[in-house]
């Protein structure tokens, strides 16, 4: 059964929570439950706090309910009626005052011997349709009355709910995985980042650990764009208002940038993108058809101003590095052949990171809104141009795709690249955007062979996203155990004893020399020790050394998965090396 086919069993639960409640804390006002992606939700204001351990009870009670819930029946009402059978309640009033001057009609719906106010969306039968195992409370959480910190704190209860019990076991089972693999929580273990209240929220700390990653990642994505005719380029992490003013994203970004930082009688901005910078660069000099397509990338350090509550681990931060490049195109059929090579560098890249299209990827073709032009910039013509032609180039490539109205940046539509993290949130990834706004606003032209001055078109595009972004979606699809070639630490070496130490330090030395990140454990640890040290980094080769290793000048190496074997210094550093420079997974 998919998810929208549950959604009038979810919302079903939720009133036969909000009975439960209501039986048991009959001094209680109920407010508002809808069906989630997991289950289901409601928002009581309770005389009495409750805690989670309240929850079995709570269960317990919607199971001794069920049985007599065999249909609801509805009824449309006047506002003074629905008041009435909410009496007491300035929830449903406010509520009530809201639908009834919007001119819709007010229904109250009834299940056993609980009503509610309602639209409808409920299983003909709740007994019968939904089985008593399928469904359990999972957790209580603090909720403003309609989402307004200046409203009053409620306690929202969430359920989850499943077609089964083999359905609700099997998801429970994937969270408890999720747990293990969320990479706030591998990241502190692993000692990749940190955050400081004292720095400020969303704004991360790396570790020399997760720096070395990040470092791999960046060299990696800047050496195969200039492969592939990027120049890459530096540009300031500040310019003035005027530049965002200039390009338009000033009154679309406002309430995302920071604020203007006043120096000498003129305002600055921390930038929160690339492309105005990238096309004052081009601008720098003229340009004639030959030097098109020009491609201008950067590893950019951006800021943007997050709500705390977006605020999410490495997800969802105030600053990060985005690989950004902006191509400066001749025509619509350049433009479209550029796009067409971001996408071939963007599927390289998640290959080569062990990200499969379809599966842990997929393209989004983000739309924009005609009626909307104090969201997307006014151009009809350009905007339906534009998502017709990237709708053609996907489905020529016969990728795997979805499209998603009210998505698009304020100056063209674009292809997003879409990931789940393992607490099911969507995120955009990467992107590739279309643009026919800021070629005109810049004045970006070239002359054509045929000596005349003509505008240029603009692809914008993100090889790997967020360098922040993308370390996240990693260490929850690696579960914080890196390929060889990423992880901070590639090789553990473990002395059994202190007669051992020498030996090990000569081949630690010998692997360094051989730009292999090599570390060596000298503690006064039993062996034992170190190696449940050296499982829990998640370091992919371990060397003991032992007397028999000595003797011989050969290494036990023990790998990751619980491998081992027998071989000599040479061969080691031969196989590791080789494992790096492919980049193997």
């Amino acid at each position: 059964m998919k998810n929208a086919d549950l959604e009038p069993t979810r919302h079903s639960l939720a009133h036969l929570l909000a009975a439960a409640v209501l039986e048991l804390y009959p001094d209680t006002k109920s407010t508002i439950g809808p069906a989630i992606d997991n289950g289901f939700y409601y928002d009581f204001d309770f005389a009495t706090p409750i805690t989670d351990k309240d929850l079995p009870r709570l269960e317990k009670k919607m199971r001794e309910l069920l049985p007599s819930w065999k249909e609801f029946s509805h009824q449309e009402v006047s506002p003074q009626e629905a008041k009435a059978a909410n009496a007491g309640n300035e929830y449903k009033a406010e509520l009530i005052d809201e639908i009834a001057a919007k001119g819709e009609t007010l229904t109250l719906y009834t299940c056993g011997d609980f009503t509610d106010l309602c639209r409808g969306g409920h299983v003909e039968s709740p007994a019968k349709d939904i089985p008593e195992d399928s469904f359990k409370l999972s957790h209580i959480a603090g909720a403003y009355w309609r989402g307004d910190e200046k409203n009053k704190m409620l306690t929202r209860i969430y359920g989850l709910a499943f077609a089964s019990k083999e359905e609700l076991d099997a998801y429970e089972a994937q969270q408890e995985e999720a747990k293990k693999r969320d990479h706030k929580k591998l990241g502190k273990e692993l000692g990749l980042f940190t955050f400081s209240e004292t720095v400020g929220k969303g704004l991360p700390l790396w570790t020399s650990k997760g720096a070395t990653i990040r470092r791999e990642l960046e060299r990696f994505i800047v050496d195969e764009e200039i492969k592939r005719g990027y120049l890459h380029v530096r540009t300031p992490d500040i310019a003035r208002l005027d530049l965002y003013k200039k390009s338009g994203h000033y009154p679309y970004y406002k309430d995302s940038m920071y604020a203007p930082i006043k120096i000498d009688e003129d305002e600055f901005m921390l930038r929160p993108m690339t492309c105005p910078h990238h096309f004052e660069l081009y601008l720098s000099e003229p340009h004639s058809y030959k030097d098109l397509p020009m491609r201008i990338a950067e590893l950019a350090q951006l800021y943007r101003y997050e709500q705390s509550g977006e605020l999410s681990g490495l997800q969802r931060v105030r600053t990060f590095c985005l690989a950004d490049a902006h191509i400066v195109c001749a025509n619509e059929e350049q433009a479209m052949q550029e796009i067409g090579g971001a996408l071939d560098l963007i599927e390289y890249i998640t290959g080569i990171l062990g990200l499969t299209h379809g599966t842990e990827y997929w393209y989004r073709l983000s739309l924009g809104d005609r009626e909307s032009p104090d969201k997307y910039y006014k151009n009809d013509a350009a905007w339906e141009k534009g998502e017709t032609l990237l709708r053609e180039l996907l489905e020529k490539r016969g990728a795997i795709f979805v499209e998603a109205p009210n998505e698009a940046a304020f100056y063209g539509p674009k292809i997003d690249i879409q990931m789940r993290n393992v607490n099911g949130k969507e995120d955009t990834a990467f992107t590739v955007q279309y643009d026919f706004c800021m070629p005109e606003r810049f004045k970006l032209v070239y002359v054509d062979a045929d000596g005349k001055e003509k505008q240029a078109f603009v692809v914008h595009r993100s090889s790997i996203g967020a360098i922040e972004r993308i370390f996240a979606f990693m260490i929850e699809h690696y579960a914080g155990a890196f390929p060889v070639w990423l992880s901070p630490i590639q090789v553990s070496t473990l002395p059994i004893s202190d007669k051992h130490k020498e030996y090990a330090l000569e081949i630690v030395t010998a692997l360094k020399q051989a730009n292999v990140r090599a570390e060596l454990d000298d503690s006064n640890e039993t062996l034992g020790k170190k190696i449940r040290a050296w499982k829990m980094s998640k370091t992919p080769y371990a060397l003991v050394i032992g007397d028999e290793e000595v003797g011989s000048k050969t290494l036990s190496v023990e790998k990751r998965d619980g491998t081992k074997e027998k071989m000599s210094q040479e061969e080691f550093v031969k196989k590791i090396t080789s494992e790096i420079a492919s980049r193997s997974l």
